[in-house]
């Protein structure tokens, strides 16, 4: 059994209309909230062993605040193929991972991220920023990801229900 984490970034700005949708970085409720999301983990034990990433600013910025109060050790991996992401592209990043990482966690965006959770587990969520979902995998090793185990939504956090 594997435990994946899946986290859509903390709520974006809107103020740079010159930016492109990839250079848009976290409001004021973003850089609030993201640390909520890794004090959550670490309260939980699910320090990830591995992040994996899409390289957009808000979505790095939310990995970076959410490793930092977890104090996760390692490097956040960006993944191009992460944005905007789909599940496909998901599945490719995830059964790269060494077979032992456990637990894992991925950094995007929606729709990708509601399709993704929708297509392992067969439940529809709603996805608002800062949410994260706890899946839990039946699988030995992330390379089996593409047998299309059986997929449990074991928790959804949103961040409104962790002040």
């Amino acid at each position: 059994m594997k435990t994946l984490l899946i986290l859509r970034h903390a709520k974006s700005s809107w103020d740079f209309s010159d930016l492109d949708d990839i250079d848009r970085p976290l409001n004021k409720r973003g850089y609030r909230d993201a640390p909520k999301v890794g004090h959550l983990l670490m309260e939980k034990g699910l320090i990830p062993e591995y992040i994996l990433c899409s390289p957009a600013k808000r979505a790095r910025e939310t990995a970076e605040a959410v490793a930092k109060a977890c104090q996760y050790p390692g490097e956040i991996i960006i993944d191009g193929n992460l944005y905007p992401g789909n599940p496909a592209a998901y599945m490719d990043a995830i059964q790269i991972l060494p077979e032992d990482a456990d637990p894992i966690m991925i950094v995007s965006h929606n729709p990708g991220l509601e399709e993704f959770i929708t297509f392992l587990t067969g439940e529809s969520v709603r996805f608002p920023t800062a949410a994260i979902a706890q899946l839990s995998v039946s699988i030995d090793s992330w390379t089996e990801i593409y047998l299309i185990p059986p997929v449990d939504l074991t928790n959804l956090w949103l961040v409104k229900e962790l002040d």
